[in-house]
């Protein structure tokens, strides 16, 4: 079959590999129909993730039907369209019975990472019930994968740990595909006011078409000044970091009111300055989190419902064949005017 791998920083290519087999009896078999890009893709490709090994199927997100189920899987069926979440879960160690599914010491991040990911035609999936699940044959699979990863970050590791209120004034630093995620489920919340932070014009206006009530471009270094005549020198209650630059955590822990919370969403693979010289005092709290999807099934209600505009998260399409280019037009984001682009497997 056709997969997307990767070799080393920068080196990837579309490459006949093995099918994947049962190896478990918890396991299922998924044939990909539509899959995606993640930033954290982006960051693998930088060199920031370095668990990742020579020959890894990347990614962790998809829509897809199921070919083969192992002897355990209860819940689904050949045949079945689903939604592939991008945390594996047991659902019996001490971390899932936490509601912590991201650090199951039987699985976590896995797919696209310590086994083979979703930009294959085919994809194992462990502990398929508690990884997969049941999409109607109508769904719009453009707006479902977005709940693979970007919708359940954004609310997880942001509006919730961030702890939005109704009537706040938040910051999300980062118009990229998480940071808008982040946008659209802290509406859910109902804060005041909403400023985006980022240096691409383009995305600030999506941003803005998305619900912002004020966006920054931050390319001239005043992101602090501008904050401050916006909220009247108080800072805001909550601010949403949500790229993992040292220069963004700078400006959300710039910007943060006393008593406010910086929820960090963004992926660091360089160290970065806490000033506690000017937080230290402020009452502040700091969170950070990697995504658990345990609200993956309440944000799947919501989009099927319509409550929930998934689908406009998503600016360009491509066919499995051109993987690779589709990566470039990822990497270059602002030339290209990208926010999610969607991989169609067909035709390869």
């Amino acid at each position: 079959m056709k997969a997307l791998v990767y070799h080393s920083p920068d080196n990837i290519s579309l490459e006949n590999v093995p099918m994947p087999l049962i190896l478990l009896s918890t396991d299922a078999i998924v044939k990909i129909s539509t899959t995606t890009i993640c930033g954290t893709d982006l960051h693998i490709l930088k060199g920031d993730v370095p668990t990742i090994k020579n020959g890894r199927v990347l990614v962790h997100e998809g829509v897809g039907v199921v070919e083969e189920v192992g002897n355990e899987v209860t819940g689904f069926k050949k045949g079945d369209k689903v939604l592939i979440s991008l945390i594996t879960s047991c659902g019996r160690c001490s971390f899932c019975k936490k509601g912590m599914y991201s650090h199951c010491k039987n699985g976590g991040w896995m797919l696209g990472n310590s086994i083979d990911g979703t930009q294959a035609e085919y994809v194992r999936i462990p502990f398929a019930d508690n990884g997969l699940y049941l999409l109607p044959p109508d769904a719009d699979e453009d707006a479902a994968v977005m709940l693979s990863c970007i919708l359940p970050t954004g609310l997880e590791c942001g509006t919730v740990k961030g702890q939005v209120q109704p009537g706040d004034t938040i910051a999300i630093v980062g118009a990229g595909p998480v940071g808008l995620a982040t946008l659209l489920t802290s509406k859910l919340f109902s804060p005041a006011k909403i400023i985006m932070i980022d240096i691409d014009d383009n995305r600030l206006e999506i941003a803005k078409s998305f619900g912002a009530k004020y966006t920054i471009n931050s390319a001239d270094g005043k992101a602090y000044e501008k904050v401050m005549k916006l909220t009247d020198n108080a800072g805001v209650d909550v601010v949403i970091e949500a790229v993992g630059l040292s220069d963004t955590f700078d400006i959300c822990q710039s910007i943060i009111a006393p008593g406010g919370n910086i929820a960090n969403v963004g992926v660091h693979g360089k160290p970065v300055s806490l000033r506690l010289e000017n937080l230290w005092s402020k009452n502040i709290t700091l969170t950070t989190r990697l995504v658990d999807a345990g609200t993956t099934s309440m944000l799947l209600k919501m989009v099927l419902s319509g409550k929930l505009d998934a689908k406009k998260l998503v600016s360009h399409h491509f066919e499995m064949k051109d993987i690779v280019k589709a990566y470039d037009t990822f990497k270059n984001a602002a030339h290209n005017h990208a926010v999610k682009v969607v991989i169609s497997n067909r035709d390869i």
